[in-house]
């Protein structure tokens, strides 16, 4: 029997793909973030600014990785998403590798406009593939499980680059980061296709699907609440390695450990239940693709000041281990949601315009935000100001907490069955 349109038809490796595309946007996430545990060793070496820094953990990065998304993932939709996919982990991981040449902050500003522009064309047809291969009702948790990539590769670039970095120097975590993205391309084409139904979709412009979601309130508030999320998560992201350095008197490698348990158990956990719990709530009210993500960000800032404000690393470990988890229940649900928000040929599209709005601003403003406060807090706050601007951006996650709730008022009337 044909599958009706929109929906989707089991794949015979649907497993296989999921992996390989959990692989790659672990990669994604490794290459992201891996400045994160350098940025001291960096920092010292290029002498830059905190400002500086955040901007490259930033600014550098989106700036070209949100625009040039939706380029891309149109021409996913049009031509192969698994091509696009395997060409964008090539040249973001060359880029990567490029970065542990650089001799100044120019140099290495460019080298990270470079890793976004790679990036650009990972995420979105990654979204549409998950889509195509998983029925509706299994969609959260597959991109749940697809989302284990945040944790997992930015765990593996702190634990990983600061074991190398520690080892060796920060220039070679970069080097060997970088290649091992560009041996892993040629692999992730040779072992995921793309159904046929990609190739022979319609070919829908831009512009109408974008006007198709600019007319849903849902679509607005699902992509601010989860920019106003990202900039805090972002932000927090970047900054803990250095604050788990200067507040706490952890080493390079300590640093690597600590963060890296925090997302091995707290991120993990928390994704894998977010999507859990949203396919299972989701079945008696699509509101629950945005109540999730709505409760739990802000069920976790309390939990996350008091770990900041705690006195030796241990405590702060243990503070942070449930907020870490509820933090990271956002991909599967609020993913699913923005993904029922159009007909399936439209979906990496769409994706691709939620994570403009999402990476532009979250990812864009959160490691800046944080690195400004920190050098304006700085003349009261001595060597403590980056602990006080990182309580200063958990409000944000208040902020996505009201959003997401706004959104499950409007979403079941803009949802797209299939």
């Amino acid at each position: 029997m044909t599958a009706p349109a929109g929906a989707a038809a089991p794949h015979r490796r649907p497993g296989v793909v999921l992996a390989m595309l959990l692989l790659v946007y672990s990669f994604n996430f490794l290459d992201r973030q891996i400045l994160s545990i350098l940025a001291m060793p960096v920092k010292a070496d290029l002498d830059l600014s905190d400002t500086q820094l955040g901007l490259l953990g930033g600014l550098a990065f989106a700036a070209l990785y949100s625009t040039l998304a939706i380029p891309l993932a149109m021409v996913a939709d049009r031509t192969s998403r698994s091509w696009v996919i395997a060409l964008s982990l090539a040249v973001w991981s060359g880029f990567t590798a490029l970065c542990g040449t650089a001799q100044g902050f120019a140099q290495l500003f460019l080298y990270r406009l470079g890793v976004g522009v790679g990036e650009a064309g990972g995420v979105a047809p990654s979204y549409a593939l998950i889509a195509d291969h998983f029925a509706p009702d299994k969609r959260a948790r597959a991109l749940a499980i697809y989302s284990l990539g945040i944790p997992l590769g930015s765990a593996a670039g702190v634990l990983l680059g600061g074991a190398v970095a520690a080892a060796v120097e920060w220039r070679t975590a970069f080097v060997v980061m970088g290649v091992a993205g560009l041996l892993t391309a040629p692999l992730f084409r040779l072992l995921v296709r793309d159904r046929p139904r990609d190739r022979a979709a319609p070919r829908t412009p831009l512009l109408p699907v974008f006007g198709l979601l600019a007319r849903k309130p849902s679509f607005w508030l699902l992509s601010l609440g989860g920019a106003a999320g990202s900039t805090a998560g972002y932000g927090i992201a970047f900054w803990l390695p250095s604050l788990m350095m200067r507040s706490f008197g952890l080493g390079l490698a300590e640093t690597g450990r600590f963060v890296g348990v925090l997302l091995l158990t707290g991120g993990i956990a928390g994704i894998l239940l977010g999507g859990a719990i949203a396919d299972r709530w989701g079945r008696r009210t699509r509101r629950a693709y945005a109540l999730v993500p709505a409760i739990a960000y802000v069920a976790g800032v309390p939990l996350l000041a008091a770990g900041m404000l705690s006195g030796s690393w241990a405590a702060a470990l243990a503070w942070f281990l449930l907020p870490q988890a509820l933090v990271y229940a956002w991909p599967g649900p609020l993913l699913t949601a923005v993904q029922q928000l159009v007909p399936g040929a439209q979906r990496a599209t769409a994706s691709a315009c939620f994570l403009l709005v999402n990476n532009l601003f979250g990812l864009g403003l959160g490691s800046w935000l944080v690195g400004a406060l920190s050098e304006g807090l700085a003349p009261r706050f001595g060597s403590e100001s980056l602990r006080y601007a990182l309580l200063l951006g958990l409000g944000f996650y208040l902020v996505a907490g009201a959003l997401m709730a706004a959104a499950a008022r409007v979403l079941p009337r803009d949802w797209v069955d299939g």
